[in-house]
């Protein structure tokens, strides 16, 4: 059996990336684990939703559905295992309130087409690499089970937000934009900024993607 080269593996997802998970949010999640693992159940039902809702609203991309279907896939698969794990350990299932990070960086999204699709793409690639890179840094910290999980996420999700940015282009070219990928590289660049601000700024609300406890 090849072993896998983790550290190899996650240098794209840090390359681009703003920045990485400040060590108090880590030491935060380590002493919430049971709020980490309902949110990241959330998280993983939320952009099975996003990918299904994507396929229906913009149909008329063939190359956006097949990757999509593929995505909602995994993301289901990944959801039924988190939940798995909860009932393993003897978590309840608990509603938790939204934090702030999808929604921080929804309102970055334009409002005109095909503009607008390409920030859904470009935004969903950051909510992908920064959940690749929180699980690559929590997996050394937590508990066997948990870490060896978290490893095994890393081989699918370290894949994904190169597949947003993929799809992101491939919208570009057909609307037959001008500069596609100057555009899609600017939007990469402003939407880092924002993303990178919500993760190192005082957050009061623990999650997932939440930034520095405040």
């Amino acid at each position: 059996m090849s072993s896998i080269n983790y550290d190899e593996l996650m240098q794209p997802v840090l390359a681009f990336l703003g920045c990485q998970t400040p060590k108090a949010w880590l030491d935060e999640a380590i002493n919430n684990l049971d709020i980490l693992m309902q949110d990241h159940a959330n998280c993983e039902k939320k952009a099975a939703s996003t990918a299904m809702n994507l396929m229906f609203r913009y149909s008329f991309f063939p190359d956006l559905q097949v990757k999509l279907a593929q995505l909602v896939r995994e993301e289901m698969l990944h959801y039924e295992q988190v939940l798995e794990l909860m009932a393993k350990r003897g978590q309840k299932w608990d509603g938790l309130s939204a934090g702030r990070y999808a929604g921080g960086l929804r309102k970055e999204i334009r409002t005109y087409e095909p503009e607008a699709l390409i920030d859904v793409l470009v935004v969903g690639a950051f909510v992908e690499a920064r959940s690749c890179e929180r699980f690559h840094a929590l997996a050394p910290r937590v508990d066997e089970e948990l870490g060896r999980y978290y490893r095994y996420l890393l081989k699918s999700e370290s894949r994904h937000f190169e597949d947003y940015l993929a799809l992101a282009l491939d919208v570009a070219k057909t609307a037959k934009m001008k500069n596609p990928k100057e555009d899609i590289q600017q939007r990469i660049e402003h939407i880092r900024e924002v993303e990178k601000n919500l993760i190192l700024t005082p957050d009061d609300t623990f999650r997932f993607h939440s930034g520095v406890p405040a």
